[in-house]
Formats: C-alpha cells, structure tokens, sequence
C-alpha cells in the first residue's frame, strides 16, 4: 500500500506543478488582455481559472497521499506549518509555504466580490512567489528530481514562466487596462 501511496502521491504533485505553470503562464496573457489563438479574453480568464482550481485539487490528492504514507513521515501540522517535518525539512517547509500561498490565493479568488480587486490583486501577485517555491520543493524534495524526464520538465517549465514574466516585466507588455484605455502598443 505505502509504495502505491507514494506512487500516487508523487505523480500527483507533478502534475499539479505542470498545472500551476500553465496557471501562471495563463493568467499573465490575462491580464495582458491578449487572445491566445481563437479563445478571446473573456475564455481565457475561465480556462486560466478552472486550471488553477484543478491544480489545487491535484495539489490536495498529493498532500493527502502523503499524509496516508508512513515513508513520507508527513503530519498534519507540516501541511501548513512550514519547516517542521521529518524528511527534507527545508524543502518540505518550501512546499508547505507555496501551499499556504496557494491556499491565500484561491480563497481571496472565491471570495473577490467580497474582498475587492485592490486585495485580490495584492494577494494574487504571491504566486510570483508560490511557483518557484513550488519549483524548488519538487526539486529538493522530490523523489524523481535526479531522473532525466523531471530535469526536462522542469526546465521546461522553468523556461516557460520565465518567458512569460520577462515578458509580463517588459516595457512591450499592456495590461489590458491600458489597451482599454486605447494605449498603444
């Protein structure tokens, strides 16, 4: 059981990393006001949406996985606590701040009537620094970090938000503020 546990859990916090990339990448076209291909802006914001609450869910199996897993040695307190576990403590504490952020994130965007766009905003810029903690975990911590395919994926992932946040830095990126307000490029 504990090595099917593993298994599952493993492949699950990959794969929610893979999705927070997309996320990431997706909600900096966003907030450019730019279509990707045919999906206008309006559709974008949804899919950019829908893939980050996917990601939270895969980002769930995989802690709860984990949680089941007595060669993880994970508790609940080190699910938000960071730096507290017993295997990889500093790396584990990396995935549990990026979780706390995460999970900062996703209710600020479930309760943004609520709390306004000033402090949606605000709370929405932590995952420039939610991924590459995210990133850094599943290096340090991870069981497949020193496997050829990981190293891949990373470094294509890496490259991709890197791209996107240079762009997002550069002075030819407008947000769609600006491209409302008829800037121009």
């Amino acid at each position: 059981m504990d090595e099917a546990m593993w298994a599952f859990g493993r492949t699950n916090g990959i794969i929610s990393l893979m999705l927070l990339t997309i996320s990431v990448v997706l909600g900096i076209l966003v907030r450019s006001g730019r279509p990707l291909l045919v999906l206008p802006r309006f559709a974008l914001a949804v899919v950019h949406r829908n893939i980050a609450l996917l990601a939270t869910v895969f980002l769930g199996l995989h802690v709860g996985a984990l949680l089941l897993d007595s060669y993880a040695q994970l508790d609940l307190a080190d699910t938000v606590v960071p730096f507290l576990g017993a295997y990889k403590p500093f790396w584990q504490g990396l995935g549990t701040v990026a979780v706390d952020l995460l999970l900062a994130v996703v209710l600020t965007s479930l309760l943004r009537r609520r709390v306004g766009p000033r402090v949606f905003r605000a709370v929405h810029w932590l995952t420039y620094a939610l991924w590459p903690l995210a990133m850094f975990h599943a290096v340090g911590n991870g069981t497949d970090a020193a496997e050829k395919w990981f190293l891949l994926l990373a470094a294509g992932a890496g490259a991709t938000v890197g791209a996107a946040v240079i762009w997002r830095l550069s002075a030819g990126f407008l947000e769609s503020a600006s491209l409302r307000r008829g800037a121009v490029q």
